[in-house]
């Protein structure tokens, strides 16, 4: 459940921030299809993803960790 949260919080911030996957998969150094598994659950964050996300959507860890509606 956890993990869909998160994806969800993901998939909404990159959205509202202009990005497709394939431009924060390439950011992150990675492919897309490796990127859609955070956005999906399948993959959990490491926190200097989690950090770096947070820098790039302009959210707090909290808010992409369902911890706080903000």
């Amino acid at each position: 459940m956890i993990k869909e949260e998160v994806g969800n919080r993901l998939k909404e911030s990159r959205k509202a921030a202009g990005f497709t996957q394939r431009q924060v998969a390439e950011k992150l150094n990675m492919l897309q299809p490796s990127y859609a598994r955070y956005e999906s659950g399948v993959l959990e964050l490491d926190y200097e993803k989690l950090i770096f996300l947070c820098n790039l959507f302009n959210v707090s860890s909290d808010y992409l960790l369902g911890l706080s509606e903000y």
